[in-house]
């Protein structure tokens, strides 16, 4: 009777508690995502094990940290596995995404360092750089050590594109707690959106998130919803020259997944890569030179400042008859990217965006928020 009792109370709280064996420690209780793919969280009693699936690209090896409130005593655990101490009091980011999952989550005021203030565009956080409570570590690949050492915050929030972990060692050799942030390797908008779920991991604030993030999924659902059903597709290319490359989503990449939602045809939806493909100008004229728009330019403000950088951009349609967007329609004072920051973590915002350009007519009261026409 006692031990049904108990199976019945675990289904009640959602497997929000863990069962208790006579002599057992507390067994694992695994929360699931329902969209991201490079973490998972596992409840051990009051400590939680985070493991990092997929560090970098093409990674091999995951990492693990064990998150333990600071009013209780740390586990035995393996040699390779990070502690970090619950909820951390002080942060130093290096990814202005990173500073909207803390202004999402109301913890802003725990940022004491960031490389490149200036990049930052969140109007509560340049209050706080304002005033002094954020120290510019300089730029980010050449982050000064010593100055970060000194502010002795509780984590630094990382990332890794090629897998060169040195500096971020190089931190962690001076016993500040680092955590890498692989947010930008899911391929779907709201996986991405999902990382709100690991950085309360830190904070303490899974409840908000969860609250949030619901919020922001739902949003998401109802707008995809809106244009499934759609006749009119219209064709779209995305990216520019870099050099002598083209660089431009895979078709499995969180941008052709956002462009299918919103209803566009995307002219490399048949690629099954899920990175970004490199290509030579000529192979995107050949496909592209038709497409209806054209969404995603780098930074350029202007078709006459595109033309003047490559004369060539001129063949394409969409050039002709200015149907280019950028997404940088809001900057922040100091000339940070609003969409950079922002729009990992509201991708129903991007998607709203996307149906107002091809699908006025669904959205007929809306205003473009991150994306503008290029005249």
């Amino acid at each position: 009777m006692f031990r049904s009792s108990v199976i019945i109370l675990i289904l009640l709280l959602s497997f929000a508690c863990v069962k208790r064996k006579e002599g057992k420690e507390d067994l694992p209780v695994v929360q699931s995502t329902e969209f991201a793919k490079g973490f998972t969280v596992k409840k051990l009693g009051v400590s939680t094990e985070v493991t990092l699936l997929e560090p970098y690209p093409n990674s091999t090896k995951s990492i693990k940290y064990l998150l333990v409130p600071k009013t209780e005593k740390i586990p035995t655990h393996a040699a390779d596995v990070t502690v970090i101490r619950t909820p951390i009091e002080s942060i130093v980011c290096t990814s202005t995404s990173h500073i909207a999952l803390l202004d999402h989550l109301n913890a802003l005021d725990l940022l004491v360092g960031f490389p490149s203030t200036d990049l930052i565009s969140s109007s509560k956080a340049r209050q706080r750089i304002d005033s002094g409570y954020v120290t510019d570590l300089g730029i980010d690949n050449t982050m000064n050590i010593e100055s970060l050492v000194g502010l002795q915050p509780d984590l630094v929030m990382g990332y890794s594109i090629a897998g060169d972990m040195s500096k971020l060692d190089k931190i962690k050799s001076f016993g500040i707690p680092v955590v890498i942030n692989a947010e930008y390797l899911e391929n779907h908008p709201l996986g991405r959106a999902e990382w709100i779920k690991y950085m309360a991991l830190f904070l303490g604030k899974e409840r908000e998130a969860d609250s949030i993030f619901t919020a922001i999924k739902n949003e998401y659902l109802n707008y995809q919803r809106i244009v499934e059903n759609v006749k009119t597709k219209p064709t779209v290319i995305s990216g520019i020259l870099y050099g002598d490359t083209w660089f431009l989503p895979g078709g499995q990449n969180y941008g052709a997944k956002i462009f299918k939602d919103a209803g566009y045809h995307y002219l490399w939806d048949d690629d099954t890569s899920n990175g970004f493909l490199k290509l030579s100008f000529e192979t995107v004229l050949s496909r592209g030179k038709e497409a209806d728009y054209w969404i995603g330019v780098g930074n350029f403000k202007s078709r006459a400042e595109m033309k003047s950088s490559e004369g060539r951009y001129s063949l394409f349609q969409a050039f002709q008859i200015s149907s280019i967007y950028t997404y940088d329609a809001r900057v922040g004072v100091t000339g940070g990217s609003e969409y950079l920051e922002l729009g990992y973590s509201r991708p129903d915002i991007i998607l709203k965006d996307l149906i107002k350009i091809a699908h006025p007519e669904l959205l007929p009261g809306y205003e473009l928020y991150f994306h503008k026409k290029l005249n």
